[in-house]
């Protein structure tokens, strides 16, 4: 159910078109929206660190006190960014079996946020409540809909999930901000380790273990994260079984 009541943080109520713009500055035709894509832009192209409501102002050709008739705060203003630079989850085929959906709902997930290094430096510190957030928590279960296990379960699945999915892809855009040459591991162990002393990494890296490319051009961190999402699924298959 949707609800404008007063009881909502005003953030929330904001986020879903509940507040109004406020009297402070003149009229100009700025919306929220404009000024919320101004931000996105802003902080995938300089962190989400340059994002100042003056700085934000000056690109739009506003003065800061039109804005602050949109939002109240720079905290408020990355708060709702976070949520609005998700955008919509992708449509799910309704037929496809509960495995695939998840799959690809998860892939999407991963693809999304990696667009916005910055916004996945941001802490979690609340459970989701923007519309899109909610959007993507609806169509991740949506794909466990035919699912015989209790709604709990079907939440708990996707919220886990989705934090996989959030980890796996900070890691991979830590890495890659990180490195300023690429390190080839699989060159790099052999110099470091020997059979007397890492019997089981020898070993592992003589079987290629630590080899990255599987002939399809994937890259290695989309590799990795696959391998895991599959892992991650099997688990929850093993769950539906039991609680089935």
């Amino acid at each position: 159910m949707q609800t404008a009541g007063d009881d909502l943080p005003r953030t929330v109520r904001r986020a879903w078109g509940f507040v109004e713009a406020g009297s402070r500055g003149p009229r100009r035709g700025l919306t929220l929206e404009q000024i919320l894509d101004a931000a996105i832009e802003l902080a995938d192209a300089e962190g989400v660190a340059a994002v100042s409501m003056a700085r934000l102002a000056k690109q739009l050709g506003f003065t800061p006190m039109s804005l602050y008739r949109y939002v109240d705060s720079k905290d408020e203003l990355v708060e709702l960014i976070t949520d609005r630079a998700l955008g919509e989850p992708p449509a799910l085929d309704p037929d496809l079996p509960w495995r695939a959906g998840l799959h690809a709902w998860a892939l999407a997930e991963y693809a999304r946020v990696l667009r916005h290094p910055w916004w996945l430096q941001l802490p979690i510190v609340a459970p989701p409540t923007g519309p899109n957030n909610l959007r993507w928590l609806d169509a991740g279960l949506g794909a466990l809909a035919a699912v015989p296990v209790s709604e709990m379960v079907k939440v708990q699945v996707v919220t886990t999930t989705s934090l996989f999915v959030v980890g796996r892809a900070r890691l991979s855009s830590d890495m890659a901000s990180a490195a300023t040459d690429e390190i080839d591991y699989g060159a790099l162990l052999p110099k470091l380790i020997d059979t007397a002393r890492f019997p089981h990494l020898v070993a592992a890296l003589v079987g290629g273990g630590f080899d990255e490319d599987d002939g399809g051009g994937a890259h290695p961190g989309e590799l990795g994260f696959r391998f895991a999402l599959d892992l991650l699924l099997d688990g929850v298959q093993t769950l539906i079984d039991a609680r089935s």
